[in-house]
């Protein structure tokens, strides 16, 4: 259980780190003159929620796919979970957002998050494969 508290607070902490920085920071104005941050302040709780119950997915999945692909490297392994179940956030989160909302252009739109989301699944599965090392011996971290 420790394991897979220390790798959701983990997944937490890098999203964090490398969201606020991405979007309230270097990419700021972009993102509002495309139109894809439209509120004066964010509600920060809500996206702090959504990173949160992803990390929770992450790292109870992560030792089941460790144990799937029999072992290896843990930060190799855990880079390649998580960009696997990135795929699902990031068909979401670019995509899907994309066709719903007055985002232009769509294609700058489409680069910058598909960059964020390759540098956080990166980052986070780094995280989660350090703290799991190479022995996840349950799916609950224990």
């Amino acid at each position: 259980m420790k394991r897979f508290a220390l790798a959701t607070l983990g997944y937490f902490v890098a999203t964090m780190i490398v969201a606020v920085t991405w979007h309230l920071g270097l990419f700021h104005e972009k993102y509002v003159a495309m139109g894809a941050l439209t509120r004066a302040a964010p509600i920060m709780p809500l996206g702090m929620f959504a990173v949160f119950a992803q990390g929770l997915v992450f790292a109870y999945i992560y030792p089941i796919y460790y144990r799937y692909r029999g072992g290896g490297a843990p930060l190799r392994v855990g880079i390649q979970c998580s960009l696997l179940l990135g795929v699902l956030v990031w068909t979401v989160m670019v995509f899907a957002t994309a066709a719903k909302f007055a985002i232009e252009p769509v294609a700058d739109f489409l680069v910058l998050g598909t960059f964020f989301q390759v540098i956080q699944y990166v980052a986070v599965g780094a995280v989660i494969g350090a703290i799991y090392g190479r022995s996840p011996l349950r799916s609950d971290g224990r």
